[in-house]
């Protein structure tokens, strides 16, 4: 969010309704919780509206929302703009055929999985989720969308981790 609009007042409703959680899901982590905004209808739909003015003249046809958190944010920003929703998941979740992409966590090793046929070629693509840490759920998400010819526009995402010197946050790949 850093990224697009830090002068907008809703901004700092939005930080201020995100709670941080200390050693969860294990020691050292510090969670951001984003489930304490939404309980706010009014700043969820501030955070989905900023995304939107985002995006909406930027020739989307396709959100795909990394599990779980992608899920909150992505179906409402696709609607909005008039683009698909293409949900990445965790191995196993899929039924059909999938291609799948490995990465690693700031806390370990995941894979996600996407369709085989969700996207197709030359679709302009934009890829949400909450946070970004590392960068290596981004990148496995941006793989896949890659490997099946879409051209990834942007990354969005809520909540960046400064602590790891990483800022992709809304992110202009073109």
């Amino acid at each position: 969010m850093s990224a697009c609009c830090n002068d907008d007042p809703r901004i700092h409703d939005i930080k201020s309704k995100i709670r941080v959680v200390p050693n969860f899901p294990k020691p050292g982590i510090m969670f951001q919780d984003i489930t304490t905004l939404l309980l706010d209808p009014k700043t969820f739909k501030n955070t989905v509206d900023l995304f939107v003015e985002r995006y909406k003249n930027k020739n989307i046809s396709v959100v795909a929302g990394i599990e779980a958190r992608g899920f909150i944010f992505g179906p409402p920003i696709a609607l909005a703009i008039g683009a698909k929703f293409v949900p990445l998941r965790k191995p196993r979740k899929l039924p059909g055929e999938v291609i799948s992409e490995e990465y690693t966590l700031e806390y370990g090793r995941d894979c996600l999985e996407m369709h085989i046929g969700a996207v197709e070629p030359d679709e302009r693509a934009l890829v949400v989720d909450d946070l970004i840490a590392t960068g290596g759920t981004l990148c496995a998400a941006m793989n896949l969308l890659e490997r099946a010819g879409a051209e990834v526009v942007e990354c969005a995402c809520l909540i960046e981790l400064p602590d790891l010197k990483v800022n992709l946050l809304s992110q202009n790949f073109t």
